[in-house]
């Protein structure tokens, strides 16, 4: 009896302490931040890969508008495209370059035969990239997409972007239109 009234008190007195609530709300709270804190980091480094991506193809098609580059192939594009875009990493062997012309009739573009993932559906062979230099005084549409590793995929961001199901990259891609110099 004497042991059982003590246990209940110790008990009890230990129920009442208060000097542990800090640790609970830091416990509740730590996940969330650094979560936070993860998905914000992993955006910003998606904006950086997009933006410096699209300023290398920028710069390459400013060189191709002013007739520098009168015919070039898909390794040549890609090449100077990589070469101008540093913080892509793989980016030789992952970037997909796609120059197409497009109808001045209809003013379609030529959206079908891009593929740089699988987006999380139906998987297919990854294709190289097809270049049609096109015409003089032709206007092209051009194309870039890489398949970027996330550094941190479980966070908010990371999960809301479409990976590709084989490597778990999400896809970054850049696009504009060129005219070809009349010769």
């Amino acid at each position: 009896m004497m042991l059982g009234k003590f246990l209940r008190g110790r008990l009890r007195r230990l129920w009442r302490r208060e000097d542990g609530t800090a640790t609970i709300e830091f416990v509740i709270a730590l996940p969330v931040a650094i979560t936070l804190f993860m998905a914000s980091f992993e955006s910003g480094l998606y904006m950086l890969r997009e933006v410096m991506l699209d300023r290398g193809l920028d710069l390459v098609m400013r060189e191709y508008r002013l007739g520098r580059l009168p015919r070039v192939t898909h390794d040549q594009l890609r090449d100077l495209v990589c070469e101008a875009t540093p913080v892509l990493q793989d980016c030789n062997s992952q970037l997909k370059v796609w120059v197409s012309p497009i109808d001045t009739a209809s003013w379609a573009v030529p959206v079908s035969d891009s593929y740089c993932g699988d987006g999380n559906g139906t998987l297919e062979a990854q294709t190289s990239g097809t270049v049609n230099n096109g015409r003089p005084n032709q206007i092209m549409f051009v194309r870039v997409c890489t398949i970027a590793r996330p550094i941190f995929p479980t966070t908010g961001i990371g999960l809301q972007l479409r990976a590709d199901s084989v490597s778990g990259g999400y896809q970054i891609a850049a696009q504009t239109v060129v005219v070809n110099e009349p010769e």
